[in-house]
């Protein structure tokens, strides 16, 4: 049961960081019209969703 657990655990961390790094490309590219610094902000994940958020 344990295993499975941490299976899952895995498996949605993983699709959360995903789906994290896509949508900070589709931002950026979407404000700043550039994929050096959609790739950029992909990197950063989270980080930059949650910097835009805050800031604009």
């Amino acid at each position: 049961m344990e295993e499975k657990r941490q299976t899952t655990l895995y498996k949605t961390a993983r699709s959360g960081i995903s789906f994290g790094c896509a949508l900070a490309m589709v931002v950026s590219y979407t404000t700043w019209h550039s994929v050096g610094w959609a790739i950029f902000h992909g990197l950063l994940g989270w980080l930059y969703v949650i910097y835009f958020v805050l800031c604009y």
